[in-house]
């Protein structure tokens, strides 16, 4: 948010305070996303690709992409950029701190830092995970976690060309499991095992996956280079993306982390745009902050339902859509710019009895349990 508002000369004379409770200055993460338009950020691209592959007992296809390439920015390039051009301008302010109270008052919002300090604004743009009181009774609630090894092998087996998207040959366990591989060049890449689920694993079930996998391709010996841990919320909770007049909910706190996906990276480049847009036009957030259309709220919820009590279908629905359908218009459709026809389609394209099911469940108001 605050790299696109310096990025708007209209907001030019416009004061930012920054708090935040750390510096970013380690690679703690990787962003990866598909996209058929260039974005702020492709100078820091890291790797893209031009085909992905999809295998499952069912299907294994590589697919070359037509309008979109995959790509991936690393956490601390991304850190280092932003940085940079904050520093650049004398409109941006830092304080180290951890926000204690955020609140509205009739002019603005006022905060408070756990060191005592006070901060007064016109608009507050928060950003800090939501703390949520759950209601497993009314809505689903799933993670997509991880385990990541950047890996180094001595050698040559993997192919710089394709990422591996969703590898789901391995047992399912009743949940949604898959590798996923970035490769980087032959003998280094990004490998990871994923789960959507309602529970993290131990560390050492995560560990042995990958073993088994690098196995799967002839490895015997390779070097980890990096490793990546991380936990994105899955949820149909309610998110929502204001907290009166002058709180302005951002990332996942305002739900902008795919519900079905855990992809966030785009829809929070795609919010932040839209809120400085409206600033620098009118002085104001806009009155509909993220633009969600309800459609695709009902589509994740679905989804999600399926997961929750059924997840190792999943493979099955995934194995459907990417033998039925381009993965243009699945990114499409995941990126929440296909029509009411296109929808329909793509729906068609699946097995419909889980889908049924789990309308079933939203209608009546209650999450689906597994039997």
């Amino acid at each position: 948010m605050a790299y696109h508002i310096s990025q708007e000369p209209k907001l030019a004379d416009k004061r930012v305070l920054l708090i935040e409770p750390e510096v970013k200055d380690q690679n703690d993460r990787t962003w990866s996303f598909w996209t058929d338009t260039p974005t702020l950020f492709d100078g820091i691209v890291a790797h893209e690709w031009g085909k992905i592959a999809f295998r499952s007992p069912q299907v294994e296809q590589v697919f070359t992409l037509a309008r979109h390439r995959y790509k991936m920015i690393r956490g601390l390039d991304f850190y280092t950029f932003v940085e940079q051009a904050l520093a650049a301008s004398p409109q941006f302010r830092r304080v180290q701190g951890i926000v204690e109270t955020l609140e509205n008052t009739a002019t603005g919002i006022v905060a408070q830092t756990g060191n005592g300090e006070s901060f007064q604004a016109k608009f507050a743009f928060d950003s800090r995970p939501p703390q949520l009181q759950k209601r497993p009774d009314k809505y689903r609630y799933l993670l997509q976690h991880f385990v990541g090894w950047e890996v180094e092998t001595t050698t040559p087996v993997f192919n710089p060309e394709t990422v591996e998207f969703m590898d789901f040959r391995g047992e399912q366990q009743h949940e949604a499991r898959f590798i996923y591989v970035l490769p980087f060049s032959e003998n280094r890449a990004l490998v990871e095992y994923t789960l959507f689920s309602g529970k993290v694993l131990p560390k050492a079930e995560y560990e042995a996956a990958m073993r088994e996998y690098l196995s799967s391709l002839g490895v015997a010996d390779f070097r980890i280079v990096a490793e990546e841990v991380g936990a994105i919320p899955m949820t149909d909770h309610p998110l929502p993306s204001t907290d009166g007049t002058h709180i302005i909910n951002l990332g996942t706190r305002a739900g902008r982390a795919k519900p079905s996906t855990g992809y966030a990276f785009k829809r929070i480049q795609a919010h932040s745009a839209r809120l400085v847009q409206a600033l620098a036009a009118t002085g104001h957030p806009p009155a509909d902050s993220t633009g969600d259309q309800w459609q695709f709220h009902v589509f994740d919820t679905l989804l999600l339902d399926i997961m929750q009590r059924q997840g190792e279908r999943t493979r099955d629905i995934f194995s459907e859509l990417f033998t039925r359908n381009t993965p243009e218009r699945i990114f499409d459709f995941l990126d929440e710019r296909t029509s009411n026809w296109e929808n329909l389609q793509l729906m068609n394209s699946v097995t419909p009895g889980p889908f049924l099911r789990s309308i079933t469940h939203l209608l009546r108001g209650r999450p689906g349990t597994r039997a």
